[in-house]
C-alpha cells in the first residue's frame, strides 16, 4: 500500500507543478499585454498533447520560431489531454490536435491552423505581420 500512496503523491506533485507553471506563463503574458511594456507582437498558442505524434513534431518548430523571433513572440503550449489543461480545448473551441492559434498584441485571434504547421509557413505569416528575424535561417 505504501508504494501506491507514494506514487499518488508523486503524481499529485507533478500535476500541481505543471499547473503552477501554466498559471505563471499565463500571468506573464497577461502582464506584458496589460502594461504595454512588451515587445511581443504575436502570441502563438499550441494546443496539443505530448502523447500525440503530430503534436510532438510541432515541438522543434515552436523552438525554432522562438529562436528566430525572440521576444517579439510569446509561445504557449497547452497539453489538452491533461486534466488541468483540458479546459483550453473548450476555451479555444478546438476540433482536433494540434491546433495553433495566433493572437495579436491585444489578444485578438488573427490566425488559426489545424494539424501540423510547417515552420516555413509560420515564418511567412509572422513576417507578413511585421516580425523581424533576430537570427539567420
Amino acid at each position: 500500500m505504501r508504494k501506491k500512496s507514494t506514487a499518488f503523491y508523486l503524481f499529485l506533485a507533478l500535476v500541481l507543478a505543471n499547473s503552477c507553471e501554466t498559471n505563471a506563463q499565463e500571468k506573464i503574458v497577461r502582464e506584458k499585454q496589460e502594461t504595454g511594456k512588451s515587445t511581443t507582437k504575436i502570441t502563438f498558442i499550441e494546443l496539443g498533447s505530448v502523447r500525440c505524434i503530430p503534436c510532438r513534431a510541432m515541438q522543434p518548430v515552436m523552438r525554432a520560431i522562438e529562436e528566430r523571433y525572440g521576444d517579439q513572440i510569446d509561445i504557449i503550449f497547452y497539453d489538452v489531454w491533461t486534466p488541468d489543461q483540458r479546459r483550453y480545448a473548450q476555451e479555444y473551441k478546438i476540433r482536433l490536435i494540434p491546433t495553433q492559434v495566433f493572437q495579436d498584441s491585444t489578444g485578438t485571434e488573427i490566425l488559426r491552423h489545424e494539424g501540423f504547421f510547417p515552420e516555413k509557413e509560420i515564418t511567412v505569416f509572422l513576417d507578413s505581420k511585421g516580425l523581424k528575424p533576430i537570427t539567420d535561417d
